[in-house]
């Protein structure tokens, strides 16, 4: 077995032990598939049996004049973090564009650090693709009682700044003052490669239950991929550390002939100061929300119906609710399906 990608000297042991080849720095360019042969950035090529793609994303760029400065950042890789970290430590304010999960944990630990910082969303409020209203007013009114300047309903014109940037400009015409911008709004799956090699895409590399691509020989696994959900009814493509591990399992558990079908029930949490938000289900689609407990003591959850079937559920600081949703979602909703939060 072979692996191409970026390892430290820890992981080199670790894989030589299990009998793995690893390769670091090196970049696949195309994937041959006739020949069965990836050909690598430094002209060598590289044959394989069955390949698994685990490209995983890249942070979504704005098309933004000035974005190309020194001092705008993304946040997609451990790299970043380390990145970030030593940024902020010379740094006292910082702006972030997106009010998602990744803006809203960066904007929290920067605060905790005694930076100013401000997040400027365009939407009408936070994490709108993912929470419902109750949860959305819930952060929001918590990040403002932690001193972060939220502008909502909010576009940006440009970022300024010479060389460095130096602040985020307003379609108001506002400028806002920043040493840093973080740019959180979201990431796209690295396809690319796939596509080129004629593999079926479509916002992901499209694979079945095993993990298998619409080459028998070659399989994905991880947010770069897009699957169908029996549960949902529709392709969807997680971004998760669980669905990343589970995903490789099944697709390992293929590759022996084990008969497998991936089908999972997603869950994701956030932490933002002392909240531990965690998530069960996916909650697009829903036509009603039950709401549980009390958002003013920090303890509560939403649960999230359609057609009176329990289809996802948001706790908030309320761990028995999340390990109790997860083995209930899809029934339908009664009295006492869930625990007080």
């Amino acid at each position: 077995m072979t692996l191409a990608r970026k390892g430290s000297g820890c992981a080199r042991r670790r894989f030589s032990t299990n009998n793995i080849d690893l390769i670091p720095n090196t970049r696949v360019v195309a994937i041959d598939r006739a020949a069965k042969r990836l050909n690598l950035e430094n002209g060598s090529t590289l044959s394989y049996g069955k390949l698994v793609l685990a490209t995983g994303t890249y942070a979504r760029r704005l098309p933004l004049a000035g974005a190309d400065k020194q001092g705008v950042v993304t946040l997609r890789s451990i790299a970043d973090v380390d990145a970030i970290r030593e940024s902020l430590k010379a740094c006292n304010r910082l702006a972030i564009i997106g009010a998602g999960y990744i803006g809203l944990e960066v904007a929290a630990v920067a605060r905790a650090l005694g930076k100013e910082v401000s997040v400027i969303e365009a939407q009408d409020r936070v994490m709108k693709r993912v929470v419902s209203e109750t949860v959305s007013s819930f952060f929001a009114t918590l990040h403002l009682s932690h001193g972060i300047d939220l502008r909502l309903n909010t576009g940006i014109e440009c970022l300024q700044g010479e060389s460095a940037v130096s602040g985020v400009k307003l379609t108001t015409g506002e400028v806002i003052p920043a040493e840093l911008v973080l740019i959180a709004v979201g990431a796209e799956p690295n396809d690319q490669l796939a596509a080129e090699a004629g593999l079926d895409v479509d916002n992901g590399v499209l694979v079945d239950g095993c993990g298998q691509t619409s080459d028998p020989d070659i399989y994905a696994v991880g947010d770069c991929t897009r699957f169908y959900s029996n549960r949902y009814k529709r392709s969807v493509r997680m971004e998760s550390v669980q669905n990343a591990i589970d995903q490789a399992k099944i697709a390992a558990q293929s590759l022996l002939g084990e008969d497998v079908d991936y089908d999972p029930l997603p869950w994701f949490w956030s932490d933002q100061y002392d909240i531990k938000l965690q998530i069960a289900g996916l909650s697009e689609g829903y036509d009603t929300t039950v709401v549980t407990g009390s958002p003013e003591s920090h303890k509560f959850y939403v649960a999230y119906l359609k057609e009176n079937q329990l289809i996802a559920v948001d706790s908030i600081n309320a761990a028995r609710s999340h390990m109790m949703a997860r083995r209930v979602i899809g029934e339908t909703w009664r009295d006492g399906l869930l625990p007080e939060a």
